[in-house]
């Protein structure tokens, strides 16, 4: 103990330095693992796939997964359809949302801690529970095999995140510019519209983009709802790399990682926002 309490300041520190580098290394490669193995899956030959045991690193390298991908129609059409959902849904939550979590911000009503409670626990609420009834629903309207039922059904599920995350966000923007807006004779939804929405970006951009990358990577949804392969988003797609007697897991690999890079690239692009628009409200309260 007296040698541990003898030791200098500076050794101490660099001590807890190295630690904490040694764990951010590990809790890097844990995370980074299962999706480099995915890349490896989808840059070997076929035979290295079946191989046992699985060589840990690449033998020989082919890009003929992609090409397998890249040829196949429904998914790149696949592509776009998701594209369109996810957009479609993104620009409702916002439009829905925004002004939703204005009020829940800014007003003071009865029972408005109990209706937001209510609103976060319907994003909670296990989708498989009303698979069945919106398909009744979307049967009886018209909607099935259409993007419109993908596209309500995800704003429902995706909305009340949205909502909360506006709301937080808000709730730490200053009065002063909106009272001084009203005061030179703008209204509630122009103030709203030309000063708290510019000063919010940082918390509607992080919105969007959760909203975007979770309606991207849906999958129960658009696989019940749509049936025309012309219809799928990618993420039913994948799937398709496969037949009653075999399953081309390279394709899938290859297919699993081209959705995964445009959500990794517009994260990448705009972290500093989303890591600003999550941590607003614990920066005011």
């Amino acid at each position: 103990m007296a040698g541990a309490l003898g030791r200098p300041r500076g050794a101490r520190r660099s001590g807890l330095g190295w630690g904490f580098y040694l764990s951010a290394g590990a809790l890097v490669l844990l995370s980074l693992a299962p999706i480099l193995w995915v890349l490896k899956m989808s840059i070997v030959p076929r035979a290295e796939l079946f191989a046992s045991p699985p060589p840990l690193l690449p033998q020989e390298l082919t890009g003929a997964s992609y090409a397998t991908i890249f040829d196949d129609p429904t998914f790149v059409r696949g592509l776009l359809n998701s594209a369109i959902i996810a957009g479609s849904t993104t620009i409702a939550c916002l439009v829905l949302g925004a002004p939703a979590a204005y009020a829940f911000a800014r007003l003071r009503f009865r029972f408005r801690t109990a209706i937001m409670t209510a609103i976060l626990a319907l994003a909670f609420f296990p989708a498989a529970a009303v698979i069945a009834p919106l398909f009744i629903e979307f049967r009886a309207v018209g909607l099935l095999n259409t993007f419109w039922a993908v596209i309500i059904t995800d704003t429902v599920f995706v909305l009340p995140l949205t909502v909360w995350i506006l709301t937080a966000f808000f709730r730490q923007l200053p009065r002063d510019l909106e009272d001084a807006a009203r005061v030179d004779g703008a209204t509630t939804l122009q103030a709203f519209r030309l000063v708290v929405l510019p000063l919010a970006a940082p918390g509607v951009a992080a919105a969007a983009i959760i909203a975007f990358i979770v309606t991207w990577n849906e999958f129960l949804f658009a696989n019940t709802f749509l049936f025309d392969s012309s219809t799928w988003p990618a993420t039913v797609a994948i799937p398709n790399f496969a037949t009653t007697h075999t399953v081309d897991y390279g394709a899938q690999a290859a297919a699993a990682l081209v959705i995964t890079v445009p959500i990794a690239i517009v994260v990448l692009a705009f972290q500093r926002r989303i890591v600003q628009g999550l941590t607003a409200g614990a920066l005011k309260g």
